[in-house]
């Protein structure tokens, strides 16, 4: 018999996700109905933990790379293991390929590609110093730490700067977000197909429920900026239901 999917998120505080890329994954495999488990793994264990798998760092070229050792990561039924979000969706869509993610549309490298650069980037770190707000204490220390040395000053400090220029970093996010509003009413919505649910659903949706769960005012900015934003949150929903 083969074994159970296992998905390596990151925890909160209250053992349930909150990550944006993990819960790209997450996502996928609730709507595929797929039967996994979780595995929580702390921010300072990523690395030895993939390392322990024999998995590779991930690509330098790869879209949105940040860093050599990431989560989410995944065990497939077979044993096999694989790590990073966008690799992971087309192995799911290939061994389960009903119902499909449409990974081929367009519209999905589009809005993967807008959320880090164009979307979240002029406006990421006004919420990012809230993360250890929600992490267990050792991820906090470690993002605290890493962080101080990644800027070379406190997170708080970095925090207070984003939010003096926080209206620039709107306008830009507004222009992006402007975009995908067009995208959403190509097809009259609620998802970017129209009533077909695809990835690019699960990237968007991805990226406002963690801003949610960082920052609700961060959210409320957002989504009011048209009902096309609420409505495909809505509608996505139930695939937000298994959360740990």
């Amino acid at each position: 018999m083969a074994a159970q999917t296992i998905l390596y998120d990151l925890p909160s505080q209250q053992g349930t996700a909150w990550s944006l890329n993990p819960w790209k994954t997450r996502l996928v495999l609730n709507f595929k109905g797929i039967d996994y488990k979780t595995e929580w793994v702390e921010f300072p264990d990523v690395e030895p933990k993939m390392k322990s798998f024999g998995l590779s760092p991930n690509s330098k070229e790869a879209p949105g790379y940040y860093t050599d050792y990431s989560i989410p990561a995944i065990k497939y039924e077979d044993g096999s293991y694989q790590m990073d979000s966008w690799p992971i969706a087309q192995e799911l869509e290939k061994r389960y390929p009903e119902p499909s993610l449409h990974l081929d549309d367009p519209v999905t490298i589009k809005i993967r590609d807008m959320i880090s650069t164009e979307i979240l980037g002029p406006i990421f770190l006004q919420f990012l110093p809230y993360v250890p707000t929600i992490l267990p204490e050792r991820s906090q220390e470690y993002f605290y730490k890493t962080r101080t040395a990644a800027f070379g000053k406190p997170i708080s400090e970095v925090h207070k700067e984003a939010l003096a220029n926080g209206e620039e970093g709107w306008k830009k996010t507004e222009e992006a977000l402007a975009e995908v509003v067009d995208l959403l009413k190509k097809h009259d919505g609620p998802f970017f197909l129209g009533q077909t649910v695809s990835y690019a659903d699960f990237i968007f949706t991805s990226m406002l429920y963690f801003v949610k769960r960082l920052d609700q005012g961060t959210f409320d900015r957002m989504v009011s900026y048209d009902p096309a934003f609420s409505k495909l949150f809505e509608a996505s929903s139930q695939w937000f239901a298994k959360d740990n």
